[in-house]
């Protein structure tokens, strides 16, 4: 689905964020949203190190 957007949707996006948030707070959003994806890096890398470990042992 995200192939099929191109450069001209994203700016449609891009606009439609800047008007609903306005200007002030997307640095705040940007970071919370960062920090959030940095968050479920760090627990789905726990995730897969515990699959990595059990399949291991089965060895």
């Amino acid at each position: 689905m995200l192939s099929t957007i191109g450069i001209p949707g994203l700016v449609i996006i891009l606009v439609i964020i800047l008007l609903i948030f306005g200007p002030s707070k997307l640095p705040k959003l940007g970071r919370s949203i960062g920090e959030s994806m940095k968050n479920f890096k760090e627990s789905t890398k726990g995730v897969l190190d515990d699959d990595d470990i059990k399949k291991e042992e089965k060895l």
